[in-house]
């Protein structure tokens, strides 16, 4: 008994004709499914790989744009556990899970309108176990979401303590703290252990159950259907109960897989919760709009009764004021924590003043563009910061249109380059990551060479020798100040020596200038400079 759309199609009755005929439709029927079966995974698979790439950059994007503080107070593990794993869990997600969950919907739609057209009330005792297969998906949906947090929770702490030993491996082995270190780290990876196996302990029960539950509306089509069949009711014929066989097997065993696809959504969930979350963190410090255009070749900076504290509320700097006039040598000095480094911080406007202003060309910082000010600004940190890579890519960094000549010469200066050209692979020798393979004062000889190609108005300096011999010091003070020629210079030092020459020196002290004047006079006055001085020249001990 032949379906008469089959017998319309091959205009006969006989068998073969027909088989001949279902062969060819089931030709063309896998032959149609493997080119949609290509089409949605080379299409999901793309867009996936799209929106992961563009979600990692806006997201890199949005924190390059976070105000300093938020880097201060932040594991770094985390924030690079959101921009690679949490980022990654929902490209997985996008080409398995949803991809899944899509074909799992077309499936159960088509073959349950093919099954209701065939014999609704053997179809609806298939479907019975339907809605409770929904209703334990979700419920199952709630109970495993917490779960999932705790799991992104524990792995990025887990990152944190990676980055912190790995960062730190010549304290832990100068201190021989591996096996403390190791401690740590077995504590931090049980964590991890722990939450993923207490998420195991509830997803290693969905499929089970679900698979009885499904059990029970297979064997009902079956049961009932053979009683139909084998007592010659006019419900349904052998052939529609093997086809119903076959649809109900396509129907309700395919939910078994919906347990997985609802772990990748709660991963993919947790995941995008982070992600989004620092998404919409508020930026602090932005650019004018529309900001004001300086003059980029003179700087002049004033600081106007600026005070600052950090989240501790303990005040840095009480009612600051001074000025840089443009072509301006001035050394700062004064004891640790008297806010030398944190005065920094603000003329690059990494932070807002509490109250107060700041000025650049007579410009409050907040009129200006970020990139504008900071353009304006050659930076020697104290904590050199080297780039993996080439010593000429770090010189050369933030300005790699520059000549090669005007690189040497920059290294020149800052009494790098006879050092340079002692190594095999010269000025393409690789410094390691963070310069690791570098001296501390190689480190921070590459760093004056890079403030110096970069050739700004204004250069500031934080401590720029004092990583450096005392012969290589006296060497870059006289480079410096012939690089600072024309220029306004801010330099800070303990080492007095490196700023006695400076058109004025500034002494901070609780928070202010305390004095002011030029070497000499600061010495007559016989204060805080003086005794500073005396120490350092050895006719005063501590």
């Amino acid at each position: 008994n032949a379906p008469t759309w089959i017998i319309a199609i091959t205009g006969t009755t006989d068998p073969w004709p027909l088989a001949i005929t279902l062969s060819t439709i089931a030709i063309i029927v896998f032959g149609v499914e493997s080119l949609f079966q290509w089409a949605y995974q080379h299409g999901f698979m793309t867009l996936a790989q799209t929106v992961q790439h563009e979600l990692r950059l806006k997201t890199y994007t949005h924190l390059q744009k976070k105000d300093y503080a938020f880097f201060e107070n932040h594991r770094l593990g985390n924030t690079l556990a959101i921009l690679n794993d949490d980022i990654n869990q929902l490209e997985r997600f996008l080409y398995t899970g949803f991809v899944e969950l899509l074909h799992l919907t077309v499936v159960i739609g088509f073959a349950t309108i093919v099954m209701f057209g065939t014999s609704w009330q053997l179809a609806s005792i298939g479907l019975i176990p339907l809605p409770f297969v929904i209703i334990g998906s979700l419920k199952y949906q709630s109970l495993i979401s917490p779960w999932y947090e705790k799991v992104r929770h524990t792995v990025g702490e887990l990152s944190n303590r990676f980055e912190n030993n790995l960062s730190g491996i010549l304290v832990i082995k100068s201190f021989t703290a591996e096996n403390y270190e190791k401690n740590r780290v077995k504590k931090s990876s049980e964590a991890y252990m722990a939450s993923n196996k207490g998420l195991i302990k509830h997803t290693s029960l969905y499929v089970p159950i679900i698979r009885m539950v499904v059990a029970v509306g297979f064997s009902g089509v079956l049961l009932m259907g053979s009683y139909w069949v084998l007592n010659d009711m006019p419900y349904i014929t052998v052939g529609e109960l093997v086809l119903f066989s076959m649809l109900t097997q396509r129907v309700l065993w395919p939910l078994t897989r919906f347990g997985i696809i609802l772990d990748d959504f709660e991963r993919a969930g947790a995941s995008a919760k982070r992600i989004f979350e620092l998404l919409k963190s508020k930026i602090t410090i932005q650019s004018a709009t529309p900001p004001i255009k300086i003059d980029p070749t003179t700087c002049s900076l004033t600081f106007k009764n600026i005070n600052y504290h950090y989240e501790n509320k303990v005040p840095i700097l009480k009612k600051l004021n001074f000025t840089l006039s443009n072509g301006e040598t001035v050394g700062l000095a004064g004891t640790t924590g008297s806010g030398k480094s944190t005065l920094i911080k603000l003329a690059l406007r990494l932070y807002d003043p509490i109250s107060g202003s700041i000025h650049i060309n007579d410009t409050p910082l907040q009129n200006l563009h970020l990139s504008d000010l900071r353009k304006q600004i050659s930076l020697v940190s104290q904590d050199t910061y080297l780039f993996h890579g080439s010593i000429m890519d770090n010189i050369a960094y933030g300005c790699p249109t520059a000549s090669k000549d005007a690189l040497i010469h920059a290294a020149q200066l800052a009494e790098l380059h006879n050092f340079v050209l002692t190594l095999p692979q010269k000025y393409a020798t690789i410094v390691g990551e963070r310069g690791i393979k570098l001296s501390g004062g190689q480190r921070q000889r590459l760093s004056i060479a890079r403030a110096i190609l970069k050739n700004a108005p204004l250069m500031i300096f934080d401590e720029a020798t004092s990583s450096v011999d005392t012969e290589t010091e006296e060497s870059i003070q006289r480079n410096l100040f012939k690089v600072t020629q024309g220029k306004t210079a801010l330099i800070i030092a303990h080492r007095l020596s490196t700023i006695r020459y400076a058109h004025r020196i500034l002494v901070l002290d609780n928070g202010h200038v305390a004095e002011e004047g030029t070497h000499e006079h600061l010495l007559e006055l016989g204060g805080h400079y003086a005794r500073l001085w005396r120490i350092q020249v050895g006719k005063r001990t501590l």
